[in-house]
């Protein structure tokens, strides 16, 4: 049965009733009031020219960032948008109000909202519960404010760091970033707000990691690395919107190609949402692309892909298409197609029935709640990189707090956080929202130590006066704190975020510069990276190096306290790189999940052995993991079950994330070195040990054949639990038997995991 058979008598009445003109309004955004504000690229040149009481006249599909294009007082928008929606259900004659719709990355983008860790940093902490949790704060706030839909999460997987949206990822795993997307999904749905997948798809694996660069996947790397996190977050988490991808696959624009939008999603997925277009995708049809001789031949074929609404605005939608219903040239079908799945989508909103009566007059878009949720995260995502012993610090009495990024709030936000994204554009705005730097914060947490403060140098230039300065302060020290990083912006307006690609990756400017600097001196130095990105860190390895290194990728408004307390030793580090750290920018490929070809051997003399692999992190204790058992041999087409021991060995609490991984050791075609087949965060005492069994559904055995079906082949599987991908602590093997088990709708796709601590306690823990 298809999507269109199931929407209601209700909704199809509405459609008979309506005219072209009012088909039409159901299909595009409004950018409302955005007077002179340009929060996207070449969003100037593209503002509609007919005025909103005009367009809407017939009603109007979406409203576009009514909150997040500049900073309004919530409650006073919020009046005026419930004031406009009384309006469509009053003075345009169907009375359909609009969806309003938002960016939601990092929370609400919105003045006075607050502000979560950056997805790089969901993906450190390797924590799908709290994602989830967070993602419901986010949906009651949006909620509240008369906001429907989220554009959020981003399920790209990262496939090359040079990219400027590296930060907005989760990981470069794609089942850590099915798991963690399909939670966020799941906690903002459920405060009755849709979520919107982007973007949909092969964005992230452009060449050279170019902003909008063509892709060149194979079948495979669709199939089996960057289709599976949308799969999970459509059937497991029932997402309700995705948005198409600007990107072209060997030269096929996706938001024009309905093997896609269509044969994908709807056909073999059976999603019976929304699609929208990314911002003037539509339009790039025609003039990015040139796949369209103008506008309406791009609103036609992105019609008959299975785009059903234009965002931002009606550039296509509205007049070209028009032209061509007239005309003949476009099937009105299609248009008909499209307005049943957004009126289902307003129905299913409650949008129909909605009267708009009662604004709220006092709201918290940033309470007690909020913190707590974003402190805990921010504190589970900081990755300990490197130590010494110098960490944690037990009371010091001089300490040299150095770099650009010590005494930045705006460090700690990634591109799509409304201070970056908008308020960067407004300067003299107060951010409206209580933010520490890591200075203040270290100030807090270490109230009886001296701190002084040097910049040394900025995130991006060549100026280096600051170093000696930098240097004076670290000699006369007892630790030095060195926090350097990325500075989140887009289109140039920063190292990191939309639009901002990088050909090296090398620290910005001239920071390593710096951190060798201090280093020199003796003084003991922890550095603190703060970024959107994994950037080259040889420099940590080696007899030279600092003597800590932590990571933590944008972790939002309490991140400096949590990292403070990470320095301290108040809170153990528990975060695992969600990506490998690179070599270099050439040492591709950067992520693990690559074949036998793709690493170091003896054929090359280039190593693109990462400095530090994916799942490493380390901690305040130890911990040891044996006893890696596995219940086999195992039809193809069954779950594996997976036993392993884990202790903390140590002498203080700590979290490991125990990694399971696999590997098909001969398959019909090249199969990956190694495979993340579950994760599980468990906290344990000193001396406490507790066994963790995971259920591993077939699907995650999967991989595209040769027939291009997605099977799981007989034979043979290596399977090892470490505390990264590189580390084989505690191995076992298994024989799948039988025949190729073809991979169908009804297969599980999240793993399950149990932590049984004692005989009498049994402990059941989220799906992984």
């Amino acid at each position: 049965m298809t999507a269109e058979a199931l929407v209601s008598q209700r909704v199809r009445d509405l459609l008979t009733q309506m005219t072209v003109d009012e088909k039409l309004a159901q299909l595009a955004g409004y950018w409302v009031d955005q007077g002179n504000e340009v929060v996207a690229p070449m969003a100037g040149e593209r503002v509609a020219s007919a005025k909103y009481e005009t367009a809407s006249a017939h009603g109007i599909g979406h409203l576009t960032r009514v909150y997040g294009t500049r900073p309004v007082e919530p409650v006073e928008r919020a009046e005026w948008l419930w004031s406009e929606q009384r309006r469509l259900r009053e003075r345009s004659r169907l009375g359909i109000p609009a969806i309003v719709h938002e960016e939601c990355l990092t929370g609400l983008a919105a003045w006075k909202a607050a502000t979560f860790p950056t997805p790089l940093a969901w993906g450190a902490a390797f924590d799908p519960d709290l994602v989830q949790e967070m993602g419901r704060l986010i949906g009651g706030s949006m909620r509240a404010l008369g906001i429907h839909q989220g554009l959020a999460p981003v399920l790209d997987v990262i496939r090359d760091a040079r990219w400027g949206r590296v930060d907005e990822c989760i990981a470069e795993d794609p089942y850590v970033v099915g798991t963690i997307g399909t939670a966020y999904v799941r906690g903002l749905q459920e405060s009755g707000v849709h979520a919107t997948l982007k973007h949909f798809v092969g964005y992230s694996a452009s060449r050279a990691g170019r902003n909008h660069a063509p892709v060149h996947a194979g079948q495979r790397e669709l199939n089996d690395v960057l289709l599976p996190p949308f799969e999970m977050a459509i059937r497991d988490g029932g997402a309700r919107s995705v948005m198409s991808s600007y990107t072209e696959i060997d030269g096929e624009p996706v938001s024009g190609v309905a093997r896609y939008l269509t044969g994908i999603l709807r056909d073999r997925w059976g999603f019976d949402g929304v699609v929208v277009s990314d911002y003037f995708a539509i339009e790039f049809l025609h003039s990015m692309h040139g796949v369209a001789a103008d506008r309406g031949a791009a609103a036609d074929l992105a019609l008959r892909a299975g785009i059903d609404v234009e965002l931002p605005n009606g550039d296509a939608f509205a007049g070209p298409l028009a032209d061509r219903l007239v005309s003949g040239e476009t099937d009105a079908a299609l248009v008909d197609r499209a307005v049943l799945r957004v009126l289902a989508q307003k129905e299913e909103l409650g949008l129909l029935d909605e009267l708009f009566d009662t604004p709220p007059v006092d709201i918290d878009l940033d309470s007690p709640a909020h913190r707590a949720v974003a402190h805990t995260l921010a504190a589970e995502s900081v990755i300990l990189l490197t130590n010494d012993g110098v960490l944690p610090l037990a009371a010091p009495g001089r300490v040299a707090v150095i770099g650009p990024n010590a005494d930045s709030v705006d460090a700690l936000m990634g591109c799509y956080s409304f201070a970056n994204h908008v308020l960067a554009m407004h300067p003299g705005v107060p951010i409206g929202f209580e933010i520490p730097s890591i200075l203040e914060s270290l100030r807090l947490e270490f109230p009886s130590s001296q701190l002084v403060h040097e910049l040394g140098c900025e995130v991006e230039g060549l100026d280096r006066s600051g170093i000696p300065a930098a240097v004076s302060a670290a000699l006369g020290a007892d630790v030095a704190v060195v926090v350097v990083g990325d500075r989140a912006g887009l289109f140039g307006r920063g190292t990191v975020g939309e639009g901002n690609d990088v050909e090296s990756l090398e620290l910005p400017g001239v920071q390593r510069e710096l951190i060798e600097a201090v280093v020199a001196t003796g003084t003991p130095v922890v550095v603190v990276v703060v970024s959107g990105r994994p950037y080259v860190v040889d420099w940590a390895i080696g007899a030279d190096a600092p003597g800590a290194v932590l990571q933590t990728f944008f972790p939002g408004e309490e991140g400096a306290p949590a990292l403070a307390s990470i320095i301290s030793g108040r809170t153990a580090p528990s975060g695992r790189l969600p990506v490998s750290m690179p070599r270099s920018a050439g040492a591709q490929p950067y992520s693990y999940l690559h074949p036998r070809l793709g690493g170091p051997s003896e054929v090359t003399s280039v190593d693109s052995t990462p400095v530090l692999p994916f799942g490493h992190g380390l901690t305040y204790t130890e911990f040891t993991r044996d006893l890696l058992a596995v219940v086999g041999p195992v039809a193809t087409g069954e779950a594996l079950t997976v036993s392993v021991r884990v202790r903390n060995s140590g002498e203080r609490s700590g979290t490991d994330v125990v990694q399971l991984y696999g590997h098909d050791v001969y398959g019909s075609v090249t199969r990956p070195v190694a495979q993340l087949l579950a994760y599980q965060r468990v906290d344990l005492e000193p001396g406490e040990a507790a066994t963790v069994t995971f259920s591993v559904p077939a699907s995650l055995l999967g991989f595209t054949g040769s027939a291009g079906v997605r099977i799981v082949e007989a034979g043979e599987l290596e399977l090892w639990v470490g505390p990264s991908v590189a580390v084989k602590e505690s191995a076992a093997t298994v024989d799948l038997i039988g025949a190729d088990y073809v991979l169908s709708a009804s297969d599980e796709r999240i793993g399950r995991a149990i932590v049984v601590r004692s005989a009498a306690e049994e402990i059941d823990v989220a799906p992984r």
